[in-house]
């Protein structure tokens, strides 16, 4: 595809060309990956070494207790993992109404009843046994000496550190794991984990059987007994990742990929079959209008995945429903282009996250996204092997009869999940795999960095520099603060209620972009990485 490759805005950032690539958002984790490439290892054993690293450099977004999800080329067909983890048995609605009131309509946002079973650990094993080449100890050695030796806490993972230390100082473990002096770092500042270390080693030694069967897992279930939990040695050792096929959805000639519930990417399918129905191209591309037409589209896709989308089995839709030309041809009619509007749900019905990509010059293609969930998730850290465990529990109901029904929790099922890596291909080959990264600014991310590139021509680096917006509730929006004021003014004017933000990184996402240039082992790759974040791409 012929991009355009001046650009508009504030950032000068270049994309890099490649043959053999490693885009994360933080330099030592992209190092990591490129490390394991450069010893002869695949775009799986970059990413896995990258995914690993992560939970060290930013733990504010992920550690060792994450869930993941992956979508992969591995040179002739297309992968997805669905490595999230379920519900403790015990759990049901009556569990949450004894422990915190019949009122409460969610699990707890922060503490042990916020933890399901960790996933990205399997993520990682099932990843190499299936399509690695190196051992997979190796991969785990960046990390432990990460860990080990310790790195130099960046300015954005600093910010999030300190304000999350408030809310989480009294969760058990976080003081002990996060808080070495009795406070978050300071820029600058050394950050060693021996604890994750010890981890790293074993997961790496027993090929992850330590973390669910092993002593790691022993440790787990006892941490979370201590503090009255309910993990159980039996919830961890019956985890197991699944294999899924993606969703899809065509659009201007190209399809995007995404894993399919209980994950929200089917947002960004919906909204783009909306979007499909409109002259994108035609409108200048930072716009009033363009926005206005992308953010209405996102408020109608959230307004039916908030309402449908759960663990299949208990979804009373199917995602093909949802995915109807007919229907959301439908949807597109409810658009006002001089009004901004509220939506409700439609009837479908006939009658804190990372994020990182790699590709290598044999064609493999990896996109791969883990998660704490909230900043830090649960705040429970199992501090003898620094086990820093996620709280996507917070993403049940505990209302029977309430809109979000179709997560009512139950045992061993899994919670609605908002981390989604993404994959475009056209006319069956691979393109690019992507992601953005920012609880549901992701879809929306996914949706407005893609119309960019195929409707605007804008190449990935671009894309990924241009201002943001995201659609919170309602007719709320927040933008960032280097979108033009006329366009501001434009959307105001349309009956959008903005605010105008400068944190980019929590309120706007982060993204890494790798686009396949034609046959790698020639023309190589297109890498892309934020600036939002301490973003490389980095390759050979």
């Amino acid at each position: 595809m012929p991009f355009r490759y001046s650009s508009p805005y504030a950032s000068t950032r270049l994309p890099v060309f490649a043959r053999n690539l490693c885009s994360t958002s933080h330099p030592l984790a992209a190092q990591a990956g490129l490390r394991m490439l450069q010893q002869g290892g695949n775009a799986v054993d970059a990413a896995v070494a990258a995914a690993a690293a992560m939970t060290l450099c930013e733990p504010v977004s992920n550690g060792l207790g994450s869930d993941a999800f992956c979508i992969l080329w591995d040179g002739k067909a297309l992968h997805g993992l669905n490595a999230s983890g379920r519900a403790p048995q015990a759990w049901t609605p009556e569990y949450f109404h004894r422990r915190y009131g019949t009122g409460a309509a969610t699990p707890p946002k922060r503490g042990i009843d916020s933890v399901t079973v960790p996933g990205a650990v399997s993520a990682w094993v099932a990843l190499s046994e299936r399509f690695g080449k190196l051992p997979f100890a190796d991969l785990m050695a960046p990390a432990i000496e990460i860990a080990e030796r310790g790195y130099l806490v960046p300015v954005v993972v600093q910010q999030k550190w300190a304000a999350a230390v408030p809310e989480l100082q009294s969760q058990p473990g976080f003081a002990q794991s996060f808080m070495p002096w009795g406070r978050a770092p300071q820029v600058g500042e050394l950050f060693q984990f021996p604890a994750a270390a010890r981890a790293l080693r074993a997961i790496g030694a027993t090929r992850g059987e330590a973390f669910y069967t092993g002593e790691i897992a022993q440790a787990m279930a006892a941490f979370a007994q201590a503090h009255g939990g309910s993990l159980s040695l039996a919830d961890l050792g019956a985890h197991r990742p699944e294999w899924v096929t993606p969703i899809a959805r065509n659009y201007r000639g190209y399809t995007l990929h995404e894993i399919p519930p209980s994950g929200q990417g089917i947002a960004a399918l919906i909204a783009l079959g909306i979007l499909e129905q409109f002259d994108l191209a035609s409108l200048p591309v930072d716009g009033p209008e363009a926005q206005h037409l992308q953010i209405e589209a996102m408020k109608l896709a959230f307004a039916d995945v908030y309402r449908y989308v759960a663990e299949p089995s208990w979804m009373e839709v199917t995602p093909a429903q949802m995915l109807d030309d007919g229907y959301l041809a439908s949807r597109a009619r409810l658009i006002r282009m001089n009004q901004a509007q509220d939506f409700g749900a439609g009837n479908p019905v006939k009658g804190g996250t990372i994020y990182l990509t790699a590709a290598d010059e044999n064609g493999m293609m990896v996109s791969f996204i883990q998660s704490n969930f909230t900043g830090f998730g649960s705040g429970c850290v199992e501090p003898t092997f620094g086990i820093s465990l996620q709280n996507r529990g917070f993403g049940f109901s505990t209302d029977p009869a309430g809109a979000n029904r179709a997560n009512l929790v139950a045992p061993g099922k899994r919670p609605f999940h908002t981390i989604i890596p993404a994959f475009v291909t056209k006319d069956g080959q691979p393109v690019m795999s992507y992601g953005v990264m920012g609880a549901n600014m992701q879809p929306q991310g996914h949706m407005q960095t893609l119309v960019r590139m195929l409707d605007h021509g804008q190449n990935p680096q671009m894309a990924c520099d241009a201002p943001r917006w995201r659609f919170n509730a309602g007719l709320s929006i927040n933008v960032e603060a280097s979108m033009q004021p006329a366009t501001v003014q434009g959307l105001q004017a349309l009956g959008h209620r903005i605010d105008v933000l400068q944190d980019s990184y929590q309120d706007f996402g982060a993204g890494q972009f790798i686009w396949r240039m034609g046959d790698p082992q020639v023309h190589g790759y297109l890498a892309a990485s934020d600036a939002r974040r301490d973003g490389l791409a980095a390759g050979f």
